[in-house]
């Protein structure tokens, strides 16, 4: 018996656990009734709670979607779209310090505090309500997707239009398993047209009975429903439940997955060795060690712009309490994306060339391998992992707004009437990614945008905090050129038709083929390339054109070969400036260009940030000594103790100068104290543990 394509226990499991989650937020609307409660729970959560509330919020089923999916495309190298943050998280112990020394609500409050500019403040609310709805788009199509995936149609139930798509997909993968060989002028022609038919998306593997927006609907109303009524208590304690379902979707596939591939063993006869490369040959991957380096630089100056880790650090009872609950929820997730990679590799054993779209690989999964009920179980850690990120979410972004938009212009109102606004704010922020999920239908994509829009805001937080010399000026003309070039003029080129077909956009690189080394497969033994399972065989590559400037090139009319091409995807003016100074990139590989795009993305914003603050007047003296005063004096174990610190610093700026590495600098870094050293050290050791239990899982077989 099915519900709306589900088994009767799998719909009732779902339907259980979204009834849950309304009552865990009317369970706790009692503590929402003020500013302090709704937005930081009171700053009275302790390390328990800390550890959860991180665990969740950073957790997003996206993530474990958006990994596997490139493990599926490009071997284990394509988990690094995800998994750079594990170099990343030793940063945190300082960052964390940093936003809950600074005693502030919001990220918009640091800018109006460390600049004395409102400006400021109000442009990161609405940059940060802008990043929210492409946040909310991508967790709305992780659950559609999953459920798409679930409800797959009968073929006798295909329209023709639908079945000539997945007749097309099958051909398709065909030709492509050839195309290393020599393939005919015929049979080459019609590659060519399929290939920019699937760039267009018209190949489908499969056609499903849901309707997405249907999912996405009643996502986002169950999610604004239970954090409206709790606010952000009722989102930590949600993450505490949700904490443990997302432990469960992470982990229930794989035993399933090994066992029908053979175990390890057998998941090395059906994968080519190249792809458990863990950091991915510069050959056959677009993840060659310089593009995860370069992510990994654009990652670090983006995360301290995430609008959350503001609430997530100032929610905390104690600086310890935010410290160790952040370090301790994050190396957790990053245990986990093991188990995600791990799952990516299974999909290239079960379903290797099967699939239109790799983002439905999650969901094809669940449906072959889990039965009823665990189906329903990993549909609701799917659900939990998303909703536990948009609700802790969806809090800052209200408190962003209210704070730095709203009440500097609406002022003298009482503070019912901005909890209000602040609630339908919330609702809005999680109701609009519907919008991103119809308008973008590829995860990775979305992804990519986070990597590098952050940085935006995020390179002015890094050094509003260590250095005193960053101007008002610098900061606000950085933020509109590098808006313009991460987002405006690729939107814009995106959306026009000269851009798209402007000849010189439509670039391309060279095609190569390489001979590669290879243990050989279970295939190359039936067709007689091998005489065994793991025998290392030399065979051809084809190194296949990237485009320069967009995401892809296809032809307008794929059936026609004359048809003029046109640019599909992103459009990379990161790329396009760099071109200006003479720059070829006809020869890059699609791992090059990447990197170039990421290194600019990290390097250019403190570029102009440190050229325009030098001839430009900084902040008052007086302002700038309140600031630091505040941000050097460690969080007291009380309310009363913590303010009477304060009190004390404000009243002796020069305290803690004798703590600086360059006492009569404009720097404000600090010499580490034992604590420190202890836990960003400590950090880099478990970052050590996480590689070598990666590489062990790479190497069983």
């Amino acid at each position: 018996m099915t519900v709306f394509g589900l088994h009767v226990l799998d719909f009732a499991i779902i339907v259980l656990y979204l009834a849950g989650m309304l009552y865990v937020g009317w369970r706790n609307s009692h503590r929402s009734r003020s500013a302090g409660e709704f937005y930081l729970a009171g700053r009275r959560l302790g390390r328990f709670t800390q550890f959860f509330l991180n665990f969740g919020a950073s957790t997003n089923a996206d993530q474990a979607v958006a990994l596997t999916r490139e493990i599926y495309r490009q071997g284990i190298g394509g988990m690094w779209i995800q998994y750079l943050v594990l170099f990343l998280t030793p940063f945190y112990w300082f960052t964390t310090a940093f936003m809950r020394r600074s005693r502030l609500v919001t990220l918009g409050d640091f800018y109006a505090e460390r600049f004395r500019s409102r400006f400021l403040g109000g442009a990161f609310a609405v940059f940060t309500l802008f990043m929210a709805f492409i946040g909310g788009g991508v967790s709305y199509m992780v659950a559609g997707k999953t459920i798409q995936a679930l409800t797959p149609k009968p073929e006798a139930a295909y329209t023709e239009a639908e079945r000539r798509s997945v007749d097309r997909f099958i051909e398709y993968q065909a030709l492509r398993k050839s195309l290393a060989d020599a393939l005919g002028a015929e049979e080459a022609a019609r590659y060519r047209e399929l290939d920019d038919r699937q760039k267009k998306g018209e190949l489908r593997s499969f056609v499903s009975y849901t309707n997405p927006l249907t999912v996405y609907i009643i996502f986002a109303v169950i999610t604004s429903a239970y954090t409206i009524m709790g606010g952000f208590f009722a989102a930590a304690m949600s993450d505490i439940v949700q904490g443990f379902l997302i432990i469960i979707f992470s982990l229930m596939l794989i035993p399933l997955g090994l066992a029908k591939v053979g175990g390890f063993a057998g998941l090395h006869a059906k994968v080519p060795d190249f792809m458990f490369n863990l950091f991915g040959s510069v050959t056959t991957s677009e993840y060659a060690w310089y593009t995860i380096l370069a992510m990994i630089l654009a990652n670090l100056v983006s995360i301290i712009a995430s609008a959350g880790m503001m609430q997530t650090a100032g929610s905390a009872r104690t600086e310890a309490s935010a410290r160790f609950g952040m370090i301790l929820g994050m190396f957790f997730k990053r245990f986990l994306m093991i188990f995600w990679a791990l799952a990516g590799l299974l999909a290239v054993a079960l379903f290797g060339g099967q699939l239109h779209d790799p983002d439905l690989i999650w969901g094809l999964m669940t449906r072959e391998l889990l039965f009823p009920s665990a189906v329903g179980l990993m549909l609701v850690g799917i659900l939990a992992a998303n909703m536990s990120t948009l609700s802790a979410n969806a809090v800052s972004y209200s408190a962003l707004f209210i704070r730095n938009i709203y009440e500097p212009v609406v002022r003298g109102r009482s503070e019912r009437h901005y909890l209000g606004v602040g609630k339908a704010v919330l609702a809005v922020t999680l109701v609009g990614g519907v919008g991103t999920a119809l308008f973008v239908g590829n995860i990775l994509y979305l992804f990519q945008y986070f990597i590098s829009l952050p940085a935006v805001f995020g390179a002015s937080i890094w050094l509003g905090f260590v250095w005193r010399r960053l101007t008002k000026w610098a900061v606000i003309v950085q933020i509109f050129v590098c808006f313009a070039v991460y987002a405006v003029i690729p939107n814009l080129f995106q959306g026009s038709t000269w851009a798209r077909t402007h000849p010189a956009f439509l670039a391309e690189t060279r095609p190569r083929s390489v001979m590669i080394t290879t243990a050989g497969l279970e295939d190359d033994v039936a067709a007689g390339r091998a005489a065994s399972v793991g025998e290392k065989i030399r065979r051809p590559h084809l190194v296949e054109p990237a485009a320069v400037f967009y995401e892809k090139v296809a032809r307008r009319d794929p059936s026609d070969p004359a048809s003029p091409k046109i640019g599909l995807g992103r459009f990379n003016a990161e790329i396009w400036v760099l071109s200006w100074f003479g720059v070829d990139f006809s020869g890059f590989t699609k791992a090059q260009l990447s990197a170039t795009r990421f290194f600019f993305d990290a390097l250019f914003p403190f570029v102009l940030l440190i050229l325009i603050s030098l001839v430009t007047r900084p902040v008052p003296k007086p302002d700038l000594d309140r600031f630091f005063a505040r941000v050097h004096t460690p969080v007291g174990p009380t309310p009363e103790e913590d303010a009477a610190a304060v009190e004390r610093a404000y009243a002796d700026p020069d305290m803690h100068r004798g703590r600086k590495i360059w006492p009569r600098s404009a720097w404000e870094i600090m010499k580490p104290g034992k604590g420190d050293i202890i836990g960003f050290g400590g950090s880099w050791l478990l970052v050590g543990v996480i590689i070598l239990l990666l590489w062990l899982m790479v190497s069983i077989r």
